[in-house]
C-alpha cells in the first residue's frame, strides 16, 4: 500500500472517531446523563450554592432572581408553568432536568426545534404553547428524575421561594434528602425497612395542603435502575407519614442512597469492564461463540430478511453487522458502555452499515444499523421504537454459570416491551448441566509433588478456599466421574424474570464405565456448564447449539467448579460396604449423591449466590447429609 494513502486512511479514521465522540465529549462537559457523578455535595464552597440559568451561563444567588431572568430573557416562566399545570415537587424536578437536557442539545424545550448553536436557540426561545393541565408532556418521564447536572443547586432550592402551600397539591419537606435519592435507584434492599416503617406508622389523608398538621409525603413510584416502578408504593395524594415518623423516613432514604451508590458503582464497574478491548478480543476470538451466532444469523435467511432486529449489549457491534449482512431492514444496537458504544458506531460506519451519517441524523445513508448508547431499559427515551415492533431479539447475555452478570433480565425486559408476538429470540433456550469431578479436577495433585517436593499444605489451603469460592476454569472431560444431570432449563420465549432464581434437585451417579470397576472413587465436587440453543422454532433452516460443555471445544466461559468441604466416596450399587461406617467414606461409599442447589441474586448487584446441599445415598436407601455450602459468584 502507498504510504501516503495509508496515512490518509489513518487520518480519516481519526477524524471519524473524533466526529463520533464529539457528542460524548459535549455530554461529559455538560454533565449529561452519562456523567459519573457522586452523591449530592453539600460542601461549603460558595460557588456550589450559585444557581445556573437553565438556558445561558448566568448565575444567581436566589431562585427568584433566576426565574425573573428566565422570564425576561428567555420567555420561560417556571412559576407560572408550575401553577398553571399544578405540578408537584417531583414533576417540577423532572421539568428542570428536561429543560437542561434539551438546551444541552440546542433544542427548544417546548417545540423541540433543533439549532446549530446555542445563540440560535436563545434567539428562538418563546412563551410556552399549548400547556394544558392534565396533558401528557415529555418531561413527565421518570428518566428526568435523575439530575442532569452535577451539584445542580436549583434542584435543591427551586421550591423554597415564591410558592405557598395552598398552591401545591402536596407540601414535601426534606427536599434535599429526597432530591439526593432521585437517581434511578433500586429500592430492593429497602423493602423490608419500607414495610416496617409502614407497619409502625399511622397514615392520614392530605387535602390539597389544607389543614393544620404538617406532613411528609413520599414520592409515588420511584424508579429503580432496571426502569421498573416499586410494587410497594405510597399514594402521594392520599397517604402521608406523620411528623413523628420523619426519622424512620430519613433512615429509609439513607439506606436508599447507599443502595443507589452501590448499584451505580457496580454498574459503572460492569460497563467499564466492557469498555476494555481485551475482553472483546477474548469474546470475538471464541470460535465456538462466534460460529454459533454467525451461523444462526447468516444461515437462516428466511428469518433475517427485511427483519427489524434489536441487539441487546452489542459490544463491538459484530452481531449487528451479521444481521445487516443477512438482510435486516433495521438493526438497533444497544450498548451501555460509553466507550464501546462510541467504538461500535465507528466500526459500523467504517463497514458501511451505519444508518446515520455522523451527527446529522436527518442525512440517511444506505446502512441499517443504529447504535444507541444506553441501558436497554432506557431505550425508548433515546430512540423511536414502538411496542411489538421488533422481529428478532439477539443478545449474547450469558455469564459464567450462565446467570452471572444477571443480564438475562435486560433481555427479558426487551422481549416484553418490543418483541412482536411470536417474534424470535436468539438464542431461545438455555440449559444448565452438572456433573461430579474427581481429584485431578482440583489443584491438589499439583501441590503434592512440586519438582519432587511435598507442598500439599498449600493444596489443603487452596481446597478450603475453593469450598467457599467457585473456580472458573476448564476441566478435562477425563476428570468427570458421574453422568451429566440437567440442573435447570429455560425457554427464553416464555420464561418470567423471577424464574432466574430457583431451587432444584437432581442425582449424580458414577459413569457406567467407572461403575464396572471395583472399589470406590472419590468425588471432590460438582462442575456446572451451560448450553444455549438456536432451535428450529426460529432457526428453521439451520438450527445450532452453543455449548460450554467439558466434552466439547473450550470457550471463554470455561466451566464453574464447586468444591465439596470433603470428598465423597462413590461406588456402584453392586459393591459391598460396612453399614457401621459413615456414608460417603471409603468403608461405606455412596451409590449416588442427591443434590439440592439454589441460585439467587446476591445482595451485590450483578452477582449470584449459589447454595449447595449434598446427601450421600447408599444402595439400601440410607442417607447422610453433608453441611450446606454457600458460594458467591
Amino acid at each position: 500500500m502507498d504510504p501516503k494513502s495509508n496515512c490518509d486512511e489513518i487520518r480519516n479514521d481519526q477524524e471519524e472517531l473524533e466526529e463520533v465522540t464529539s457528542s460524548v465529549d459535549d455530554e461529559e462537559e455538560g454533565g449529561g446523563f452519562g456523567v459519573d457523578w457522586d452523591d449530592w455535595d453539600n460542601g461549603e464552597d460558595e460557588e456550589s450554592d450559585l444557581l445556573l440559568c437553565l438556558f445561558c451561563d448566568s448565575c444567581f444567588s436566589s431562585t427568584q432572581d433566576l426565574f425573573k431572568h428566565c422570564v425576561s430573557d428567555h420567555s420561560f416562566d417556571f412559576p407560572e408553568i408550575r401553577t398553571k399545570l399544578g405540578l408537584d415537587f417531583y414533576e417540577s424536578f423532572k421539568l428542570i432536568n428536561y429543560v437542561r437536557t434539551q438546551v444541552s442539545k440546542n433544542k427548544c424545550w417546548d417545540c423541540s426545534a433543533d439549532f446549530e448553536t446555542r445563540n440560535d436557540l436563545l434567539q428562538h426561545l418563546h412563551v410556552a404553547l399549548n400547556l394544558k393541565k392534565g396533558g401528557e408532556f415529555v418531561w413527565m418521564n421518570d428518566l428526568y428524575l435523575k439530575p442532569f447536572m452535577r451539584d445542580d443547586a436549583l434542584l435543591q432550592s427551586f421550591d423554597d421561594d415564591g410558592f405557598d402551600d395552598d398552591n401545591e397539591v402536596n407540601a414535601p419537606v426534606e427536599q434535599e434528602e429526597l432530591a439526593g435519592t432521585m437517581t434511578n435507584i433500586d429500592f430492593s434492599d429497602c423493602v423490608g425497612k419500607w414495610n416496617d416503617t409502614k407497619a409502625n406508622s399511622s397514615y392520614s389523608n392530605c387535602s390539597n395542603g389544607e389543614g393544620s398538621r404538617k406532613v411528609v409525603c413520599l414520592v409515588n413510584g420511584v424508579p429503580n435502575l432496571n426502569g421498573d416502578l416499586m410494587e410497594d408504593k405510597i399514594d402521594i395524594e392520599k397517604n402521608c407519614i406523620e411528623p413523628n415518623h420523619v426519622f424512620e423516613t430519613k433512615q429509609m432514604l439513607a439506606m436508599a442512597n447507599a443502595s443507589a451508590k452501590q448499584l451505580k458503582d457496580v454498574n459503572d464497574s460492569y460497563f467499564g469492564a466492557y469498555g476494555t478491548y481485551g475482553i472483546h478480543r477474548e469474546m470475538i476470538g471464541d470460535k465456538v461463540r462466534m460460529n454459533a451466532y454467525k451461523g444462526a444469523i447468516l444461515n437462516n435467511p428466511s428469518l433475517l430478511n427485511k427483519a427489524t432486529v434489536l441487539d441487546v449489549g452489542c459490544g463491538t457491534g459484530i452481531l449487528s453487522l451479521f444481521a445487516a449482512q443477512a438482510g435486516a431492514s433495521r438493526v438497533i444496537a444497544v450498548e451501555a458502555s460509553e466507550k464501546m458504544s462510541t467504538m461500535a458506531k465507528l466500526i459500523v460506519k467504517k463497514n458501511g452499515h451505519l444508518i446515520y451519517d455522523g451527527q446529522n441524523e436527518n442525512s440517511r445513508k444506505s446502512g441499517v444499523v443504529e447504535v444507541v448508547k444506553c441501558m436497554v431499559e432506557d431505550l425508548e427515551n433515546h430512540v423511536t421504537i414502538l411496542p411489538d415492533s421488533v422481529d428478532i431479539l439477539v443478545s449474547e447475555w450469558m455469564g459464567y454459570c450462565l446467570l452471572y452478570e444477571t443480564m438475562l433480565s435486560s433481555v427479558l425486559y426487551a422481549r416484553d416491551h418490543w418483541l412482536k408476538p411470536g417474534g424470535a429470540i436468539l438464542p431461545d433456550t438455555a440449559t444448565i448441566f452438572a456433573a461430579g469431578f474427581g481429584k485431578d479436577g482440583t489443584s491438589v495433585p499439583f501441590w503434592e509433588n512440586v519438582y519432587g517436593f511435598d507442598m500439599s499444605c498449600i493444596g489443603r489451603e487452596v481446597s478450603e478456599d475453593a469450598a467457599r469460592n467457585p473456580i472458573v476454569d476448564v476441566i478435562d472431560s477425563n476428570d468427570i466421574l458421574t453422568d451429566t444431570a440437567v440442573v435447570q432449563a429455560f425457554d427464553l420465549a416464555t420464561m418470567k424474570p423471577e424464574e432466574m432464581e430457583f431451587t432444584t434437585t437432581f442425582k449424580l451417579q458414577l459413569k457406567s464405565n467407572l461403575s464396572a470397576k471395583s472399589g470406590s472413587t472419590w468425588c471432590y465436587g460438582m462442575v456446572l456448564w451451560f448450553d444455549t440453543g438456536f432451535t428450529r422454532r426460529f432457526c428453521k433452516e439451520n438450527p445450532t447449539v452453543l455449548s460450554t460443555s467439558p466434552y466439547t471445544q473450550k470457550t471463554h466461559w470455561s466451566q464453574t467448579l464447586f468444591t465439596f468441604h470433603k470428598p465423597i466416596a462413590l461406588t456402584s450399587s453392586n459393591c459391598l460396604y460396612d453399614n457401621s461406617s459413615d456414608i460417603g467414606t471409603e468403608a461405606c461409599p455412596a451409590v449416588s449423591i442427591s443434590t439440592r442447589i439454589s441460585i439467587a441474586r446476591a445482595p451485590v448487584h450483578r452477582s449470584i449466590d449459589i447454595s449447595l446441599e449434598v446427601t450421600g445415598v447408599t444402595s439400601d436407601g440410607r442417607r447422610h447429609s453433608f453441611p450446606a455450602q454457600i458460594f458467591n459468584l
